[in-house]
This record gives C-alpha cells, sequence and structure tokens, in this order.
C-alpha cells in the first residue's frame, strides 16, 4: 500500500503528531497523511495517481470519481485512529478497519459519527460496543468530577468547564446565586456572562454557552441581548430575573433538580464536561435503548461476537491477546465473556449478534456491601427479525465450586453442594413467586462454564464449572434512585407508596436479608418502578430474589418495624408526608393480608409444594418454607401494619 507522508503516530522533534488527520484510499490501496485538509489529502491522490500514469493516459473523470468514492477520512490522536464513516456507506467504513488493523492494532481504532443510530446499529451487530462505549466511572466519581470541574473566569466561580473544549456552562439555578451579590458584583458577573456567550475561543468552541444543550435559542439570545449598560441595576435585576424563569421553565422536568443527587442532571452535565471534539463514545441509552439511568458510565463493553450465517465470529482481539499474551488486551479479552457467548450461542442458536458488558462496580448505595468478584454482566442480543436488540442480566452463582473448594473441601463435595446449592436458588424464585412476588415472569436461561480454578487448594489448575442466571433486564427506576422531584407531585408519591408498601409486605414475609449481616436489602437497588404512560407508577418488579428466606423463624410482627425508613427518608421529599404514611402503611397491610389469603384458600397446594426436598430442620429450603409458611398463617395484618405505623412515628420523634 502507498503511503504519501510520514506512518500513523509519526511524531516531529517536540514529540508533537506530525499529521493530525489522513485518508485511506481502498480503490487502489493507499493512505495520505501529508498536512492539510481532507479535500487536499484526496487531490495529492489524483496527482500521484497521474504522475504515475504516461502522461498521455491519466485518469478520466469516472475512474477519479471511483477512486474518490472509496476514500474514507481519519482523524488522528495522541492515542487513536478514528474512522469518519458515512452511516450510508458503512461498508466502507468497515472495509478501512480492516486495512488500518494491518497498520496498527484493533484496540486503537475507533468511529467518529456515534450520535448517528445507523452507525451505532452497525458497529453493534459486529459485536464491538467497547469501540462505541465509554470507559466506566464510579458515581462517586462522576459527582467528584462535576464538583470539581467549577471554575471562574474573572468573577465567581459559576462555570461547569469541559477541558476538552474549553467552554464553561452555565446552568439556569446558578443565577440563584448571583443574584445574590451586591449590585457592583452583580453587574460584573452578568456582563462577563453575557460576553462569553457571543465569543469563540482559540479552538473555535464558544467560551461560555448554556446547560443542557437543548435549552430553546430564544433563551440564549434573550441574554446576549442584554442591554446591561443601559439598564438600571434594579431594570437589570428584574430583566435577568425574567430571562432565567424562562429559562428554569425550559428545562424538561428531569434536569430541574440541579444536583449531583439526581442522577438525570448528574448524567448530563458529566456527559457535557466530558464530551470531546472528536468523540467516538456514545452513553448506554444510546446503547441500550430504556436502560436505567444508574447504568450511566457503569457498564465496561468487552470484546464480542458476531454471528455471520450461523457462525459464530469472536472478535479478533481474543486471538491478539492470546498471542501477544499483552496485560492490557488480556484484561479486555474476559474468557468468563467468552464462555457466556459460547454457553448463550449452543442454547438459542438463531442469535445474530451479542455484546457483552461487564458491570465493575455495585449499583447499589451501599457501596460497602458490594461483591468481592465481578459477577454481574449485561447482555445485548437479537434474534433474527428482531427490531429492537434484547437486553439480559447475567449473574454468577454466589456459591460455586471455587468457593467451597476456598473453604478446604474436596473436589466431589464442592460440586455436590454447588448443584444442591443451584436448585435452591431456584427454589427459593418459585417460593417468592408463590407468595405473590413480582419477579421477572421467565428467566432467558441459566447455565455454567469451564475456568481454571486459582486458589490455595491441591486443585489448583484444575478446570471447574462456573454456574450462572439470566434474566430479562426490566425497564424502569429502582426506587431508591427515583428522581427528587417526581416526589414533589401527589399523585405519584401516593401510588409510589402503595405499591412499596405491597412490596415491603412481601419482602418481609420470605425473609430476605443480607445472609453475611442481617441487614435489611428492601428498597437497595433490587425493586424497580415501572410507569405507565402518564408517568405515574404502574407497577413494581423485584429484580432478583437475592437474600430471600435468610431471616425465617422470628414472628413477622418483630421484623415490621425494620420497613419504617422507606417513609421516614423521603419525608424531606414529599408535600403531603401524611398522606404519602398512610399510603405505605395501607399497601403493606393489604400486601399481608392478600399474601395470606391466597395461602389459606389453598393451603394444601402450598404446603406440599416441596414435599419431595429434604426436611432439615438446621435451615433446608423446604424448612424454610414451611417456617415461612406457619409465621404467615399466624401473623395479624393489622397488627403489623400498627407496628410500622408506630416505628414511622418512633423515628420521626
Amino acid at each position: 500500500m502507498k503511503l504519501l507522508g510520514e506512518k500513523i503516530f509519526a511524531r516531529d522533534a517536540e514529540g508533537n503528531l506530525v499529521s493530525r488527520i489522513g485518508t485511506l484510499f481502498l480503490r487502489t490501496p493507499g493512505l495520505v497523511t501529508r498536512r492539510g485538509v481532507h479535500a487536499m489529502q484526496r487531490q495529492m491522490w489524483i496527482d500521484e495517481l497521474n504522475r504515475e500514469r504516461d502522461a498521455d493516459h491519466p485518469l478520466t473523470l469516472e475512474e477519479e470519481d471511483a477512486e474518490l468514492q472509496e476514500s474514507v477520512d481519519l482523524v488522528f490522536t495522541d492515542d487513536h485512529v478514528i474512522i469518519r464513516p458515512d452511516p450510508e456507506r458503512m461498508d466502507l467504513a468497515f472495509r478501512a478497519d480492516e486495512v488500518l488493523q494491518t497498520l496498527v492494532s484493533k484496540r486503537v481504532i475507533r468511529f467518529l459519527n456515534t450520535s448517528s443510530a445507523k452507525v451505532r446499529r452497525a458497529i453493534t451487530e459486529r459485536g464491538e460496543n467497547w469501540r462505541i462505549s465509554r470507559q466506566p466511572i464510579s458515581q462517586q466519581d462522576i459527582a467528584d468530577l462535576i464538583e470539581h470541574s467549577k471554575v471562574p473566569i474573572c468573577e465567581h466561580p459559576i462555570y461547569y468547564y469541559n477541558r476538552a473544549t474549553g467552554t464553561r456552562f452555565v446552568t439556569a439555578s446558578t443565577y440563584l446565586d448571583v443574584q445574590k451579590l451586591d449590585n457592583v458584583r452583580f453587574r460584573r458577573q452578568i456582563k462577563e456572562f453575557v460576553e462569553g456567550l457571543s465569543k469563540r475561543n482559540r479552538i473555535g468552541n464558544p467560551e461560555v454557552d448554556l446547560f443542557p444543550a437543548t435549552t430553546p435559542i430564544e433563551i440564549k439570545q434573550a441574554w446576549k441581548a442584554l442591554p446591561f449598560v443601559e439598564l438600571t441595576d434594579e431594570e437589570l435585576r428584574e430583566r435577568c430575573s425574567k430571562i432565567d424563569q424562562d429559562w428554569r421553565m425550559s428545562l424538561p422536568p428531569e434536569l430541574r433538580d440541579e444536583s449531583v443527587d439526581n442522577y438525570d442532571w448528574r448524567n448530563a452535565m458529566c456527559q457535557t464536561i466530558t464530551r470531546n471534539p472528536n468523540e467516538t463514545a456514545t452513553d448506554e441509552h444510546e446503547l441500550l435503548s430504556g436502560i436505567a439511568s444508574e447504568f450511566y458510565r457503569q457498564i465496561e463493553w468487552l470484546p464480542g461476537a458476531q454471528i455471520d450465517r450461523g457462525e459464530v465470529i469472536f472478535d479478533s482481539l481474543y486471538g491478539d491477546a492470546e498471542r501477544t499474551r499483552d496485560p492490557k488486551l488480556l484484561a479486555m479479552c474476559d474468557p468468563r465473556v467468552k464462555a457466556i457467548i459460547f454457553t448463550f450461542v449452543r442454547l438459542l442458536g438463531d442469535v445474530s449478534f451479542i455484546n457483552v458488558g461487564r458491570i465493575a462496580r455495585s449499583l447499589s448505595r451501599d457501596a460497602s456491601q458490594a461483591a468481592k468478584r465481578n459477577c454481574v454482566y449485561i447482555l445485548q442480543y437479537s434474534f433474527k427479525g428482531d427490531i429492537q436488540p434484547r437486553i439480559a442480566v447475567i449473574r454468577l452463582q454466589k456459591w460455586g465450586i471455587a468457593e467451597r473448594l476456598d473453604q478446604g473441601k474436596d473436589m466431589l463435595q464442592a460440586i455436590l453442594e454447588t448443584d444442591e446449592y443451584a436448585d435452591y436458588i431456584l427454589d427459593r424464585r418459585l417460593m417468592c413467586m408463590q407468595l405473590g412476588m413480582n419477579l421477572p415472569k421467565r428467566m432467558v436461561g441459566h447455565g455454567s462454564f469451564m475456568e481454571k480454578y486459582r486458589g490455595r487448594n491441591q486443585y489448583n489448575g484444575v478446570s471447574v464449572r462456573t454456574g450462572f442466571f439470566v434474566r430479562p433486564y426490566i425497564r424502569g427506576i429502582a426506587s431508591d434512585k427515583i428522581p427528587e422531584q417526581k416526589y414533589r407531585n401527589p399523585m405519584f408519591a401516593a401510588k409510589f407508596a402503595e405499591l412499596m408498601g405491597r412490596a415491603a409486605a412481601l419482602d418481609m414475609i420470605v425473609g430476605r436479608r443480607r445472609s453475611e449481616t442481617g441487614e435489611l436489602l428492601f428498597d437497595k437497588n433490587y425493586e424497580v418502578v415501572i410507569l405507565g404512560d402518564d408517568g405515574m407508577p404502574k407497577e413494581l418488579a423485584v429484580t432478583d430474589h437475592a437474600g430471600s428466606f435468610v431471616d425465617y423463624e422470628r414472628p413477622l410482627a418483630d421484623c415490621a418495624a425494620d420497613y419504617a425508613r422507606v417513609a421516614t427518608e423521603r419525608k424531606r421529599l414529599v408535600a403531603d408526608y401524611p398522606a404519602f404514611v398512610d399510603a405505605y402503611v395501607r399497601g403493606f397491610a393489604a400486601g399481608v393480608a392478600t399474601a395470606q389469603e391466597n395461602y389459606r384458600a389453598r393451603r394444601r397446594a402450598f404446603d406440599n409444594l416441596f414435599v419431595d426436598r429434604p426436611f432439615d430442620v438446621n435451615g433446608s429450603g423446604a424448612y424454610r418454607w414451611a417456617c415461612t409458611l406457619r409465621r404467615l398463617d399466624e401473623a395479624d395484618p393489622a397488627v403489623l401494619a400498627a407496628r410500622l405505623r408506630d416505628a414511622i412515628g418512633a423515628v420521626e420523634c
């Protein structure tokens, strides 16, 4: 392949890239990296081809057009080669990708125009979400990033600064602080802000801009047209207040609470201040339609696989990692991902593509209790004919063969206990559903894969099975991550409280606790609120029955008070707290009564559900089921509701 210019990533004496752009030609293979713009590089290429030809036989116009039609723009950064694809000609982009992989490692090649759905879809269908996704970052890191981005120009630090573009962003609520300044400082601050809106920095980006990007242009025009020199102090404040009020009214409801505690605002601001001019990444809601906001920057997409005419084609990085043993590549090429893909394709057969992401951090607010090992994956896949990709969640079996070997058990005992525990997990799911818990109706599947055991046991280095369970992703909002402004709607708050009350009753009945500490798990990321078309809570689903039947012997009357915090922690958020408490306690009482009535109406079916399972008073599944049914039958819903209400009142005092 002919090269006009320096090699990719070539640097000058000062260590700077010799060229920041390139053009790749595919009809007659060649790469131009000489300085200029892409149009100039294309002309350089045509001139070079004509120079090589007989002077009497230059390229015809049709031949020139053919050369230009099969060319692709490239952008070079210090770390990446970026392809700028035409959304209508993704075939050219992928051909360019293959050629570039002969020059540089695939892991440094990215794609621009990821805001285009056609570009995203084409890359996703190749099992390559990892090439257009952002690096994961913890929720606390996002909050810290936003707080530390506040900067001044000359006056006060009212701006959120994007280091890549040099633009400083102002939010509507910023004015609430500015208006507290005395008249002199107020006028200086407004003048600085307004003048910044009309200026461009040295790389061509706005010095100051409004957040969010969806702010109507009329708001910006009103600020820029503000005649602050001509107005008196009182008139200036009045005009500014009017513009700011219009600005705040234009904000989407989910962005009106300008706080890092608001997931939607926090994620939108993080995206704004980290956006790069040569953006090759996209956000989770664009890769996964309907994904909850708490997943923002939490999924680490890994090399996956595409399925071509029934053949599974793993990303070439897996081969590169094995061949080079490069630590960075090995970290990207998770062998569990490859094993999951193998298992999934063997089970379902007609999958057209698969992407697997790893959730490296717990999404629970209780970060201190995050799992010690990475055990949750996100699966994006599609069957032939699907309009939208499907999403599933993969959770590794918590206690597997490896964990039991770590306890010093022999291989046979570890295998037997692991198989029994897998059955117990599924039995507990059936128990919860039998009592009325709204778990996912269907499991996508469950299975296992082989991986090397690495531990202190004598079996170190032996391949053992690791089990996993796959459930569909539930689209909704986790109960502990509901945006605060939604609680201000009394109808929303009342419906939410009633649904949470019913769910709390079932959570209590099945004794759901953290097995290690006995801590309550309710309202900590597992309960998902599903909204109706009117934006009101329609349904509450429980994503996972983890921790169920841990607390199965205590009388329910001793457990009810533990659920008071659902109400007390939201006291400051709701407009009518007594009504919220009433709805919550009412739902709680109804949940207990309904479960009790269902059991008594079909007592024999419930009692005999696990009659074939071992009955061991030391804690077998069948014994825990019997204890659960007995204490449910003995409970008085009215007494339990009174205990809960008293606990809520006691916390208030």
